[in-house]
């Protein structure tokens, strides 16, 4: 429990609704739920490009291409916060590899802690150089894959007791029953697969309808419902050609009637309505990269059983048993795995229980409390020793307890 009697003032530098991107949803749910906590008085710095913002809690904007603007920023957070968190995505920041954030971190004043949302297997020498340098600059380091402190450390050279792992948060919703929400949905007596979030080819949706083609012999009550609009960059550069194609695989597959798009951007009361109503949820990415994943984070919290592709924050989540892992680019084993899940109630149930333990240890109240405690430990005046402790490397897990 954070207890401090003076309000601090906490800065967070990143998208924001009513930009779509999962970054924006990320930090709008994470500002909403530390503005709870009476000690903190949260603001946004909302990085813009085309944006308008009417929200009272963006104090600031950023332009995502001007570099000037970086260091004006910059200047605004010293006179205005007394600690910064920046969410870091290189995509959101202007320069090559986002190198333009680093013009920002180098003329704070004041401590800053950086979260990361991509953390690269194989960066390019930019790419490395400018987290690197982020992270030399930072108190702290946040990871939301404990999978991803070795790389941090060895690949971009940063210092082991500057990485905390904070988990993905999940909203907490009530919600009806499965089956009342299949009823209302008219998908009564349906088995349901749902995958969501913006549409793009490196979702490798291909690869899940194909699962899906192989399946339905055995089960017609098959549905799988593919929920969200294209990524808006996909969309400028190519249209909804993508969309379209998934939709004509399902066609010639014969399986458009099992197949169902359901083209807009959910609110997080309809992400949630949707998870609850599916028996299972499938992220079929094709990068092993992936080091977080906000949409495979909340169907943990909705206690759904997972069926992924390998990445690394798969494999991590769906560990002792959670969920399912199929290959990458295999419809075969994909298909295998949704057979695992029709065939074996018992063992879904099992899946499902595992799953929802380690949800409700994600939720954004307690998220928001271990990054509060983080940011006051920080702030909080370092009292003398009189043994140097030596440095160790901080884990914050989801319950809260800190290992060293």
């Amino acid at each position: 429990m954070v207890e401090e009697k003076k309000i601090r003032n906490i800065g967070f530098l990143s998208t924001y609704p009513p930009r779509e991107c999962g970054l924006a949803t990320f930090t709008e749910d994470l500002v909403n739920e530390i503005s709870k906590i009476t000690a903190i008085r949260p603001s946004v710095i909302a990085v813009v490009d085309k944006e308008q913002y009417t929200y009272s809690q963006v104090k600031c904007k950023l332009s995502q291409h001007d570099c000037a603007s970086y260091r004006r920023t910059a200047s605004w957070a010293n006179n205005n916060l007394e600690l910064l968190i920046i969410e870091h995505e290189y995509g959101i920041f202007g320069g090559e590899c986002g190198e333009y954030i680093i013009e920002l971190a180098k003329e704070l004043k004041i401590p800053f802690i950086v979260t990361t949302h991509t953390v690269l297997l194989e960066p390019s020498p930019k790419q490395r150089t400018v987290l690197r340098d982020l992270g030399r600059l930072s108190m702290k380091v946040v990871t939301m894959a404990e999978s991803s402190i070795p790389i941090l450390a060895g690949t971009y050279g940063i210092e082991a007791e500057k990485l905390v792992f904070i988990p993905h948060g999940v909203p907490t919703l009530q919600v009806e029953s499965r089956e009342k929400l299949k009823v209302d949905y008219g998908l009564e007596n349906k088995q349901v697969i749902s995958s969501f979030g913006l549409i793009s080819p490196a979702k490798g949706l291909e690869y899940g309808i194909e699962a899906v083609a192989k399946v339905v012999p055995d089960y017609e009550n098959l549905i799988y419902l593919i929920l969200g609009k294209t990524h808006p960059c996909v969309k400028e550069n190519r249209g909804e050609e993508y969309r379209q194609s998934l939709m004509d695989l399902a066609q010639s597959l014969g399986v458009r009637d099992n197949i169902r798009f359901i083209d807009k951007y959910l609110t997080k009361e309809e992400v949630i309505t949707y998870l609850h109503l599916s028996d299972m949820y499938l992220t079929p990415y094709l990068s092993k990269e992936q080091a977080v994943s906000g949409t495979l984070a909340y169907a943990m919290g909705c206690g759904r059983v997972i069926i992924s592709t390998p990445y690394r924050y798969a494999e991590e989540m769906l560990g002792d048993g959670r969920g399912l892992l199929a290959q990458f680019r295999d419809s075969n084993s994909m298909a295998s795995c949704i057979r695992t899940v029709l065939g074996n109630p018992v063992r879904k149930n099992e899946m499902e229980m595992k799953t929802l333990a380690v949800g409700r240890t994600m939720t954004w109240s307690t998220v928001a409390e271990q990054y509060a405690q983080l940011c006051m430990d920080i702030l909080r005046p370092v009292r003398p020793t009189i043994q140097k402790s030596h440095p160790h490397l901080t884990i914050i897990k989801p319950n809260g307890k800190r290992a060293g």
